[in-house]
């Protein structure tokens, strides 16, 4: 098993968070952490997610583009369950991607972009709340 990309918090509750570990992606544990979010979908019910890349390593463009066709494929159950999205990034290299991925495809869902988990919890909750 290669080392985790990112870890899940709180995944028994509606707000979910998805934390970035500092490990570079490879395409076993990128994968593996794709499967992990889309894994969140199977309970069909309303989450709001963090994604919290405090700890995020720039990933290779390859990885970017993953992302932007996995938010394609998954578009469908993101606007079906999914009540909105954070992302709590302070580094700028790190807001880069995340615009740069979604220049390659549009976030589907509402999303913020804070500095702290503190206030993407907020605003996640806030999302939750206009079910």
């Amino acid at each position: 098993m290669s080392i985790p990309y990112a870890k899940l918090e709180n995944e028994d509750t509606a707000v979910i968070t998805v934390r970035f570990t500092g490990n570079s992606a490879n395409d076993d544990n990128f994968r593996d952490y794709l499967d992990k979010v889309e894994s969140l979908y199977d309970r069909e019910q309303p989450i709001s997610l963090i994604f919290n890349a405090e700890k995020a390593v720039f990933p290779k463009f390859k990885y970017q583009q993953r992302q932007a066709r996995w938010l394609i494929e998954k578009e469908g159950l993101m606007r079906k369950y999914c009540r909105g999205t954070a992302y709590v990034i302070q580094q700028s290299i790190i807001r880069w991607a995340l615009k740069a991925i979604f220049s390659l495809q549009t976030q589907p869902v509402p999303y913020t972009i804070v500095e702290t988990q503190q206030a993407a919890e907020q605003w996640a909750k806030e999302q939750l709340a206009k079910v």
